[in-house]
């Protein structure tokens, strides 16, 4: 097929010419499961001419009492945030070959994600990747499979976390 729009073997199709990319979502935390979320989104996204976005999510202070040292825990916090999405953007250009969409928000992440994909056309496809511990695949999947499947316009892929970056390659 020499359609632009044809299928792309496992997942979606391809933007036709004069059409946004799909943006696949990758949440970033601390967990090490989420690296393998960001090789993923990154080298599916290169594979289908997509884009990869980074979302971080920053809990908003509740020091109260304090205004000042408030203001200044949710400086820190922001810093903090924007310095560990610039560090995994880089990772995502050596990858990928381009630049993500960075996202910021603050509040709940739960809520957060439903609310950005909400808001923003551009995203297609939410990456996961799923704990490999004994508690189950990781708070945030079984929120988003049990609870707020119905709400969410996209569909969610979810990888094995233990996946290495070799297994990863093969799969994309």
């Amino acid at each position: 097929m020499t359609d632009s729009t044809a299928p792309d073997s496992t997942l979606g199709y391809r933007a036709a010419p004069g059409d946004r990319p799909a943006v696949f979502l990758v949440v970033v935390d601390n967990s090490p499961e989420m690296r393998v979320a960001l090789r993923w989104a990154s080298l599916r996204a290169r594979r289908t001419g997509g884009r990869v976005g980074l979302l971080r999510v920053i809990r908003p202070s509740d020091f109260q009492h304090w205004a000042a040292v408030g203001n200044l825990m949710s400086v820190e916090a922001r810093e903090e945030a924007e310095q560990l999405l610039q560090e995994h953007a880089a990772e995502v250009f050596q990858l990928y070959g381009g630049m993500p969409v960075l996202y910021l928000h603050e509040g709940d992440v739960k809520s957060a994600i439903i609310d950005l994909i909400d808001e923003d056309d551009d995203i297609r496809i939410l990456v996961l990747a799923a704990s490999t511990g004994r508690r189950g695949p990781g708070p945030l999947i079984t929120y988003l499979t049990k609870k707020a499947i119905g709400l969410l316009r996209i569909p969610v892929t979810i990888v094995p976390g233990g996946l290495t970056d070799e297994q990863i390659d093969r799969l994309v």
